[in-house]
C-alpha cells in the first residue's frame, strides 16, 4: 500500500516532457519580442523583421511553426519568459553579466556597439560627461540603463530617465522632435532605423562591443538551448544568418536625408485629408491602403492639383485616356483619382499570369502601371531570351534598363521604353510602402488616422 501511494511521487519529474518536446507537441515555438524595425513588425508580406525571420528559420529547423507574443514594454519580457508565456526572448537582447544570472543564453548571433545619439542642430556630445545636465532617456531595464548606472559612479551629475513603456523607436522619435536631448542605441538598431529619423545624429560610440543572443529560461532543462546551438551553427555555415542580416541591415532602398524630410513633411501636411480616401478605396477593392498611398506619393506627392507637362493630372496622375477608360469625369477630385488609380492597377494586376505569386505579382503590376503592359511583356520576353526567369521580378527588373538600348528594344514588339524610370518607380513605391507600414505599426504620431465614411458610388461620374 505504501508503494502504491508513493508511486506518483517516485515517477513525478520523469514523465514531464522536455522543453523541446513541449515545442514539438504544441507544433510551434513561442517567440517573446518587442515591436520594432530591428525585431518584429508587419510588412508587405505579413510578419517579418530580423529577429522574427531568424526565429522562423529556427522553427523550420525544428519542424514547427511560430507564435509571436509582443510585450507592451521591454522590461516585461523577462517576467513573461519566467512565467512560461514563451519559449525564448528574441528582441535584440544583449548578453550582460547581470542577465546571465537570470537567463540561459543561446549562442551569440550578432554584436553591436552602443551609440549615443542626439538631435541635429544641437551641441554634439562627445563623452558621457557631456550628457550631464541634458535630458537623457533610455529604455527601463535595458543594457543602456546598466551602462549609465555603472558610468554614474565615475561621472558626477550624470542623470537619466528610465522609460517604462517606450520602445527604441519611441526614444529616437523623441530625440528627433527635441523632446529629449539624447538616448543610447545599439549600432545595428540605429543602422536599420536611421532613414526614419533624419534629424537624429550619432554623437559618440561607447567602446565595449555588446554580444546579442536569444534568452531561455534558466533551469536544468537545456534541450531547447542545445537545439538553438545546433541551428545557429547550421545557419552560419549555410549563409542563412548572413542573408537575414543583409536583407534588413544592408538594404539599399533608402531615401536620402532630403527625401525623407520632404516625405515626413507631406505625411504631416497633405496625407491627413487623403488618408480616409486611400483607406476606404483600398478596403473597397481588397487592397493594402499603404501600397495605394505609396503609389499616390510617388505619382504626385499627394497633390490633388498636380499636373505634368504631358497632361497627366491628380493624386494618381492619370492620363485623360485612362480616366475615360475608368469612367472618371474629374481627375482633380481625390476620390475619383484614387478610385481610378486603384481600378487601373488591379486591371493590370489581374493580367499577370496566375503562376506568378506575391510579391513579384505586385511589383510587375507596378512596373506596368508606370510604363505600360506591353513594355512589361517585352521585358519578360527579353528576360527569357537571356536565360532568366520571366516570372521572377528580380530577373525582370534587371532587364528593364535594356528597353532603353536600341540593340535590345529593336527585338521587342513595343520598342523603346523608359525602363530605368519604371525600375526607379517600383523601387520608390516599395520604399514609401515600407515607411508607411513601419509608421502604422508604431502608431507614428505624424500618421493621423481619420475615419470618415465615404460613399464609393461618388467615385463614378
Amino acid at each position: 500500500m505504501l508503494l502504491v501511494l508513493l508511486l506518483p511521487f517516485l515517477l513525478s519529474g520523469h514523465d514531464a516532457p522536455s522543453r523541446i518536446e513541449q515545442v514539438q507537441q504544441r507544433g510551434s515555438i513561442i517567440m517573446l519580442t518587442r515591436n520594432g524595425a530591428s525585431s518584429y513588425f508587419l510588412g508587405a508580406e505579413g510578419d517579418t523583421g530580423p529577429e522574427y525571420e531568424l526565429v522562423r528559420a529556427f522553427a523550420e529547423f525544428l519542424g514547427v511553426g511560430v507564435q509571436v507574443h509582443v510585450a507592451d514594454a521591454f522590461n516585461q519580457l523577462a517576467g513573461l519568459l519566467t512565467a512560461g508565456q514563451g519559449d525564448l526572448i528574441a528582441a535584440n537582447l544583449t548578453r550582460t553579466p547581470s542577465r546571465e544570472k537570470r537567463f540561459r543564453f543561446g549562442p551569440d548571433y550578432d554584436e553591436a556597439l552602443t551609440e549615443v545619439v542626439y538631435a541635429r542642430g544641437t551641441p554634439r556630445p562627445t563623452s558621457l560627461a557631456d550628457l550631464v545636465g541634458r535630458n537623457v532617456a533610455v529604455i527601463a531595464g535595458s543594457s543602456y540603463e546598466e551602462m549609465l548606472q555603472t558610468a554614474a559612479e565615475s561621472v558626477p551629475g550624470l542623470k537619466w530617465t528610465a522609460a517604462e513603456d517606450a520602445g527604441m523607436e519611441d526614444l529616437l522619435l523623441a530625440v528627433s522632435e527635441g523632446r529629449i536631448d539624447a538616448t543610447l542605441v545599439d549600432s545595428n538598431i540605429m543602422q536599420i532605423n536611421r532613414q526614419f529619423y533624419p534629424r537624429v545624429n550619432r554623437g559618440f560610440t561607447l567602446e565595449q562591443t555588446q554580444p546579442q543572443a536569444w534568452a531561455f529560461r534558466k533551469d536544468e532543462d537545456d534541450s531547447l538551448v542545445q537545439q538553438a546551438h545546433l541551428f545557429l551553427g547550421v545557419a552560419t555555415d549555410t549563409g542563412t544568418l548572413t542573408a537575414i542580416k543583409d536583407r534588413f541591415y544592408n538594404r539599399t532602398r533608402h531615401l536620402d536625408q532630403v527625401g525623407m524630410f520632404h516625405f515626413l513633411k507631406q505625411v504631416r501636411e497633405r496625407l491627413p485629408p487623403l488618408l480616409p480616401v486611400f483607406q476606404e478605396v483600398a478596403e473597397h477593392h481588397d487592397m493594402d491602403w499603404r501600397l495605394l498611398a505609396a503609389m499616390g506619393y510617388q505619382e504626385s506627392h499627394w497633390d490633388p492639383d498636380a499636373r505634368s507637362q504631358t497632361g497627366v493630372r491628380g493624386v494618381m496622375m492619370l492620363t485623360r485616356n485612362t480616366a475615360l477608360q475608368m469612367g472618371l469625369s474629374n481627375r482633380r477630385d481625390p476620390l475619383q483619382s484614387i478610385e481610378g488609380g486603384a481600378r487601373y492597377f488591379l486591371r493590370l494586376w489581374k493580367r499577370i499570369p496566375d503562376r506568378i505569386l506575391e510579391p513579384d505579382r505586385t511589383w510587375m503590376a507596378l512596373a506596368a502601371y508606370n510604363m505600360g503592359w506591353g513594355h512589361l511583356e517585352d521585358a519578360r520576353v527579353l528576360t527569357q531570351r537571356q536565360g532568366g526567369d520571366p516570372d521572377a521580378w528580380t530577373d525582370v527588373n534587371e532587364r528593364l534598363p535594356l528597353l532603353t538600348q536600341e540593340k535590345y528594344y529593336r527585338q521587342t514588339r513595343y520598342g523603346y521604353a523608359r525602363g530605368l524610370e519604371a525600375q526607379r518607380y517600383v523601387r520608390n513605391v516599395r520604399n514609401y510602402y515600407d515607411i508607411l507600414a513601419w509608421m502604422e505599426t508604431h502608431a507614428h504620431p505624424l500618421l493621423v488616422f481619420a475615419s470618415r465614411p465615404l460613399d464609393m458610388q461618388s467615385a463614378a461620374p
